[in-house]
């Protein structure tokens, strides 16, 4: 992860709670960036963090995302982030698990509305369920309790079509038949996007921090690699799908990929990187537009006649059309995609 004090989070959210669990002891932390066009909406992360300060911003720096992340895809939502801070060496029980998720159901409850959760990194639709004992601000929780389930095939295939529309920029075709992809990252979205593009015809290279998942790359046909390694990979496109900052200064000049779209959060240390990016050549999909898939799937269940998953893949279809207008846009002002994004999202916000 890259250095706190290098790469720090803007405080320029409407409210930021931090409250330590009465049943776990551990802290639960809620930031919430806007809610111009409506609750902002964003995944509870369950994840080990060896500085609070860097899990305070995570929170930050993601709910920023997700602000943008709705705004684009003209969503009437705003941005949010709920992290759930393990300590370094404390692997839960299922019972201190479920204190945890209950702790972290009361501190959205106490926003009173203003933040939504869904399942994020280290969390899942059951994991909703539980935190549903203590509020009603849940969503994504299971098809049978009449949420829309499991929002991960929907960010795989909105990454999918992101990258499609990349190659078509870079490559000038958006076929990815034959094309060398380097997925990093083997979670529940980057094994399903790997599996999309190996359905695809796609030459796959694979890569996991967990060293029993080389059988998947087995199954896939692909090419097994460490994710230091697949990062810097002679391949057509790449495609982080692990946690964020993997794009910094020092990483991005490593680089062989000549373009990259991908599902993680995140994924530039600090804005500037953009620009590097585009300094070296580096074609780069915004991250908030690419792995939209998961949100506009979600919105679905607060749209008038309740979830349907035919509108659900029709919405998430558009996230290719919306990365062609801003890879348009940025070519014509002589910018970077992610200035071309922003300026997008916060056209989408003041129309709000």
């Amino acid at each position: 992860m890259p250095s706190i004090e290098r790469y720090l989070a803007t405080l320029d959210h409407e409210e930021l709670y931090v409250r330590r669990g009465p049943r776990s002891g551990l802290f639960t932390i809620v930031a919430v960036h806007s809610t111009v066009r409506g609750p902002s909406l964003g995944g509870c992360r369950m994840w080990t963090y060896e500085d609070n300060r860097a899990a305070i911003r995570d929170a930050l720096r993601l709910a920023e995302g997700m602000t943008y992340k709705s705004a684009v895809a003209g969503l009437h939502l705003g941005g949010g982030k709920g992290v759930i801070v393990l300590r370094p060496g404390e692997p839960l029980d299922v019972r201190r698990r479920r204190d945890v998720l209950l702790d972290f159901g009361e501190t959205v409850e106490r926003l009173g509305g203003t933040y939504i959760t869904a399942e994020d990194v280290g969390t899942s639709t059951k994991d909703m369920t539980v935190i549903s004992r203590r509020t009603a601000h849940v969503s994504g929780l299971s098809r049978r309790a009449g949420g829309s389930g499991d929002p991960s095939p929907y960010t795989a295939q909105g990454v999918l079509h992101a990258l499609e529309a990349t190659a078509e920029r870079a490559f000038g075709s958006p076929a990815l038949k034959g094309r060398s992809v380097a997925v990093v990252g083997l979670g529940h979205v980057g094994l399903r996007l790997a599996k999309l593009l190996a359905r695809a015809g796609a030459r796959l290279v694979v890569a996991d921090i967990d060293r029993a998942k080389r059988a998947e790359a087995h199954a896939l046909g692909a090419r097994w690699m460490t994710p230091g390694k697949a990062m810097t990979a002679a391949v057509d496109l790449l495609a982080p799908c692990a946690l964020g900052g993997v794009l910094d200064h020092e990483s991005v000049q490593a680089l062989q990929a000549p373009a990259v779209a991908g599902a993680a959060n995140n994924q530039l240390a600090s804005a500037d990187v953009a620009a590097l990016l585009r300094e070296r050549g580096v074609l780069w999909a915004p991250d908030f537009v690419a792995n939209a898939g998961g949100i506009i799937n979600i919105s679905v269940e607060y749209e008038d006649g309740g979830y349907d998953p035919k509108r659900a893949a029709a919405k998430t279809r558009e996230i290719g059309d919306t990365l062609r207008r801003i890879f348009d846009d940025a070519e014509s002002a002589h910018t970077t995609p992610l200035a071309a994004a922003t300026a997008l999202a916060q056209a989408n916000l003041r129309a709000a």
